[in-house]
Parts: structure tokens; sequence; C-alpha cells
């Protein structure tokens, strides 16, 4: 492989006078996609490890939602037409003589997602699912199972990565986490799972703007919403105090117009009833964040096959490399790191890996080479254990 390594030419993010970072939060109708079409891929490849104790050739990264229709009230409100959720992709259908039943399992994997992080959506009744997956390209599935020791890359393309997150990136994920915690869900049913939060870093001040859907049956009247509003804002200032020193301020559903009756109600708690579509690949990244300022790609990981897909591995990978220098190199404070595969080549081999280093000095980045090989060489070797630790559901890439 072509290895560079090199000295940011910019500062780091969090040194920058102005930083932008963004996160959708478990209910959002993309975060919603990207989590189906991860299930799925986790029950396929566990459906195929039992059936031939191997993972066949699959990538369902292709779901689609259509939000329904709904009238949200004080106190309740009801569902008038059900959202539709499309799976599409690629699933190898039939091996060795035998049938899998692929749509049955699709089907079943997006229902039990729904229902285990959208409490208050009724799957059976609110949600039409319409599986249309197909088997794979020759080409692409003879490419799949061509070397058994080494996967082999099945798409040419890339994977970006960075180290430490700053205080912003830090704030944005705790507030969505906090929100979304099943803590909170217990102690505030109110809140819905779909928040999305916007985060501003304006030198060593922090503004966010926090969308998040209320649940309307257990939200009594205008007033009984403003004061549950105001908790859910103190919640989440709670939550980006235990992680940045910095001056931290929070506005919710900043489009409220309480006086004439229009505010942030729903039936489900997430806008997909209604109000919004989504579409895998639209939201976060495989760090859970979408960072305008860092290196990232347009690659969707969810659904993707954890054996030779490098739109899935290389983003993860290259996230714990640049991890592994900040930890383990001296003098380096920040760390991105780019890798680029070529179809058909080993997963373990890129083509190109670009490693950019903010240091203390500047020969730093010098002394730093050797170091570095190691660590990209040890990081890569483990992409065996990466793929296992994803079909355990150990890591999460949206």
């Amino acid at each position: 492989m072509d290895l560079v390594i090199q000295a940011r030419e910019s500062p780091p993010p969090g040194l920058q006078e102005v930083e932008v970072v963004e996160r959708k939060g478990l209910g959002h109708p993309d975060t919603i996609c990207d989590g189906i079409a991860e299930q799925i891929c986790v029950r396929l490849c566990r459906d195929y490890l039992q059936r031939f104790g191997q993972i066949l050739h699959h990538n369902v990264d292709k779901v689609l939602l259509v939000g329904g229709s709904a009238r949200a009230s004080f106190g309740g409100g009801e569902i008038m037409e059900p959202m539709e959720i499309y799976l599409a992709g690629r699933a190898t259908q039939e091996f060795r003589g035998e049938r899998i039943p692929v749509h049955e399992i699709a089907v079943e994997a997006c229902r039990d997602w729904l229902r285990k992080n959208l409490r208050e959506l009724n799957v059976d009744r609110d949600v039409r699912i319409i599986p249309r997956l197909r088997p794979g390209s020759a080409d692409l599935t003879r490419l799949f199972g061509s070397n058994g020791t080494t996967p082999l890359a099945n798409d040419t393309s890339c994977g970006a990565g960075f180290a430490p997150l700053t205080d912003l990136e830090r704030v944005v994920l705790a507030v969505e986490r906090r929100l979304n915690s099943p803590e909170t869900k217990r102690t505030y049913p109110e809140i819905g799972e779909d928040i999305k939060v916007m985060g501003i870093r304006r030198a060593a001040h922090i503004d966010l703007t926090i969308g998040c859907a209320f649940v309307g049956r257990f939200v009594g009247d205008a007033d009984d919403y403003l004061r549950k509003k105001d908790g859910a804002r103190a919640l989440a200032l709670d939550a980006a105090h235990h992680v940045t020193s910095l001056e931290v301020d929070a506005t919710i559903n900043a489009a409220d117009d309480v006086e004439n009756g229009n505010m942030y109600l729903t039936v489900t708690g997430t806008s997909a009833e209604a109000g919004d579509d989504g579409e895998v690949g639209r939201g976060n990244r495989t760090c859970g964040l979408i960072t305008p300022y860092r290196a990232m790609t347009l690659e969707a990981a969810a659904g993707k096959n954890p054996v030779s897909h490098v739109g899935k591995l290389y983003n993860l990978v290259a996230t714990r490399i640049a991890a592994a220098i900040v930890v383990n190199v001296p003098h380096v404070s920040d760390a991105e790191c780019v890798l680029v595969s070529q179809i058909g080549r080993a997963i373990s081999d890129p083509q190109v890996v670009d490693v950019r280093l903010a240091c203390e000095e500047r020969a730093g980045v010098e002394a730093a080479t050797g170091p570095v090989a190691e660590i990209l060489r040890s990081e890569l070797q483990r992409l065996p254990q990466l793929r296992e630790a994803l079909i355990e559901e150990r890591i999460q890439v949206f």
C-alpha cells in the first residue's frame, strides 16, 4: 500500500473560530432507515452462518421510508395513514440448493428494530413494509467468494476517520444520547425519539438548536408543553455540562408558535408518522455525527456486508487508526485518516492511506512514520475481529 503521512495544513476543528456539528437522533427518519438496514444485515449474517458456516454475499443498504399521515393532539392523536418502508438491496437467496427466506428475515428484522426503538409506534397497525431484495450480480457474487482467507474489496471506495472528538462533538453526542436514553424515557415519557441536535461553536461558546418531538398523549395543554419543553432543555444542558467546560446555550423547537397552536407534537414520537421521509446514508457517519469540518465520506455504512464492503469497514477502521495514533504516538494531538480501496484487491491492502497529523512540533510528523505504519498494519489485520463485533452488535455504525 501507499502510505502518506503529512502535517495538517489548518488547525483542528476544535481550535478554529467556528465549528459546526450535527446528529440525527434515534427516531429521525434517516436514522430509522440506517437502523433497519443494519439490523437486516446482522440478521442475514447470522442466518447465513447458522445454515452454511459462512456469510454469503449481500448488501442491504437501500431502505426508503415514506412518511404517513397523522393528527397529533394534546392527550392523544391518531394515525390516519401508515408509513411505508421499502427494503431494497442485494442478498443471496439460494445456496447449495437451499432456499434462504431473505424477505421473511428482512421484514422480521425491520419489525423488531422498530418495536425496540420506537416505543409509541404500533408496528402492526401503523407501518407497511415492502421487501424488494434481489440476488446480487454474478460478478460481484463470485468476487465475494473468491478468496476465503483474505476477503477482496467488492467496491472501489474510501473511508475516513478522525480523533479525538472536540468539545462540540462530545456535546452533540451527549445531548442526543441523554434525551434518548431509557432512563429519560421512563422519567420523561413525553420526549419522543425523533431528536436532532445542531451544534455551533463560536470561540468558547456553544449554541445548540434541538428539534425534539413530543408525544401528545403525555402533554395536557400548551402550558404543559412549555413546561415540558423547559424540562427537556434542562436535561440537554446538564448533559452538555458533563462533557465540556465551555459555555453552552440551547433552544428547543425553534419554530414553535404556541400562541397560534403550532408546536412539535406527534402521536408516535417521530416525524416519520407525517412530517418527514427517510433514507439510508443521509444522516450520521460511522462516528455517530455529521461533521462538515472533518474528513468524511458519503458512504452509507449501514446495511453493507461486514466481510468485504470497504464502504463500511474502511470508515470504521479509519477511526480506529486515528484514535490509536492519538493515544500511542507522542506529540500528536489530532489525527485524520483516509483509506482508499480498489475492487478485487485484498481489503487488508488499501491502494492509498493518507494520514494527517496535528503535532506539537513539525519534527513530530517524521518521528511518527514508524509508529503510524505499525498501527495501520495492526488495525488492518484486525478486520476479522471488527466483522465479528458488527455481527454481535457491539459496534454501532450510525
